[in-house]
């Protein structure tokens, strides 16, 4: 009994996706550098939602593109699901960018010329599944996301906010650990922003994925689990 109960008073691990130490990274403009991270870091757990904030200027997106592995850091590491990618080659980042990452962008950044539905295997076909299963497997994304009715239109024939949702659709293509959403809802109207915001939110918890987003809005912030600042280009 003794034991049962010590087990049980142990605090539970949580699941950590990603983890950043003493991140940073360093531009070089006009000859000189640049540095616009300095250190810090953070730990994502699965299922957790984490707001990135600070004043403009202050490295979030340039935080966010490292560790979606865009941007390699100049210094500090980078581990997703326990395995470090600091120091991967590029074919290795991008399997990993693909199989344990999604992204969502402020821009919708659809492919004009493919449909809702077409946009949304890409990745999939990327990933080597065959076009049957990718295509059943897109619309199925597309009905979660409620645009499964414009699934044959391109961007150009859908509004802001439905463009929105199927780049949700796509960033959740490969099934990912992670979504990383760079001001997901800053284009789009209150009521379109509100809407795309609820299903990112709602999808991460019921998927229990992790998100990670940058955002100006607060009031948006507040909804996260947890908020992340970046102050003097310290992550923490």
């Amino acid at each position: 009994m003794a034991n049962i109960l010590k087990s049980l008073s142990k605090p539970k691990t949580r699941d950590i996706v990603m983890s950043v130490r003493e991140i940073g990274k360093t531009f070089m403009e006009g000859g000189n550098p640049l540095q616009i991270l300095r250190g810090g870091g953070f730990d994502l757990a699965r299922g957790e939602i984490v707001a990135l904030v600070g004043p403009s200027g202050c490295g979030k997106s340039t935080l966010l593109q490292c560790v979606g592995l865009l941007e390699r850091p100049t210094h500090g590491n980078i581990s997703i699901a326990g395995v470090p990618v600091h120091k991967m080659n590029d074919e290795e980042r991008t399997r990993i960018r693909r199989d344990k990452l999604g992204f969502v962008y402020q821009r919708h950044n659809l492919l004009e010329d493919f449909t809702a539905i077409e946009n949304v295997t890409l990745p999939m076909l990327a990933a080597g599944l065959d076009d049957s299963d990718a295509d059943n497997r897109a619309k199925k994304l597309l009905k979660m996301v409620n645009v499964l009715h414009r699934g044959s239109h391109r961007p150009t024939q859908m509004s802001g906010g439905e463009q929105q949702r199927v780049a949700v659709a796509r960033a959740l293509a490969n099934n990912p650990d992670i979504i990383l959403a760079d001001e997901p809802t800053g284009s789009l109207d209150p009521k379109h922003a509100g809407a795309v915001f609820d299903l990112l939110l709602e999808i991460s918890r019921e998927q229990k994925m992790a998100m990670l987003f940058v955002t100006h809005d607060m009031a948006l912030a507040s909804r996260a689990d947890r908020i992340i600042t970046i102050t003097n280009g310290i992550v923490g």
